[in-house]
């Protein structure tokens, strides 16, 4: 007599992978979490071995993942690009954390140059001080040692150093670029108008 077996028969499970974008955001996240540094689309590209239009369907992900409303962590388009920092809400105790120089703020002096350097870099620690009518020694090595001001060539005339803003700067201050600065129109040639106009700047951009 034939027997038949009606235990059932062992269930064979299927797991559905990941969407592509969704494997390629799990890499994107892990390179900008050991970066020291913002990363632009193509160093990501490079080192996940992909190619730009899937980068930017990663980050498009990520970018709402870490979101001001959803995280403690958010990413952002800064300094050229791609870095991870912390979100409004979280950045008061961060700063107790690290208590860093540069997240204590910046004096009105230094403000003041950083504005110059900003919009007239490279420039000379002479032609800073020019423009300020103050000695700018003391906030120029102050600037260069907390890494927001960097040496950038050098004057052909005298030889005098010509300092530029650096990525940092960019990245504390939330800018994609220099370009992204607020436009100042027509700065005039008096230094005396010059120096109202930046310093005015200053004013409304605190570190």
């Amino acid at each position: 007599m034939e027997q038949y077996n009606d235990s059932p028969s062992p269930l064979r499970l299927i797991t559905t992978a990941d969407a592509p974008a969704a494997e390629l955001a799990k890499i994107v996240e892990a390179l900008l979490v050991v970066a020291t540094q913002p990363l632009p689309p193509a160093e990501l590209a490079a080192a996940a071995q992909t190619d730009a239009t899937q980068i930017g369907e990663a980050l498009e992900l990520l970018t709402d993942r870490y979101s001001e409303e959803k995280s403690g962590i958010v990413l952002e388009l800064v300094a050229g690009g791609w870095a991870f920092r912390a979100s409004e809400a979280a950045a008061e105790a961060c700063a107790r954390l690290f208590e860093k120089p540069v997240e204590k703020g910046l004096s009105q002096a230094a403000l003041e140059t950083l504005a110059i350097v900003a919009y007239l870099g490279p420039i000379t620690r002479p032609e800073v001080a020019r423009i300020r009518g103050v000695n700018v020694d003391g906030v120029i090595a102050g600037l260069v040692e907390r890494w927001l001001i960097a040496e950038g060539g050098r004057d052909n005339e005298f030889g005098a150093i010509r300092y530029r803003t650096t990525p940092l700067f960019e990245r504390i201050f939330g800018l994609e670029s220099l370009g992204s600065l607020p436009r100042v129109d027509d700065l005039g040639s008096d230094v005396s108008e010059i120096r109202e106009r930046l310093e005015a700047l200053a004013e409304k951009r605190p570190a």
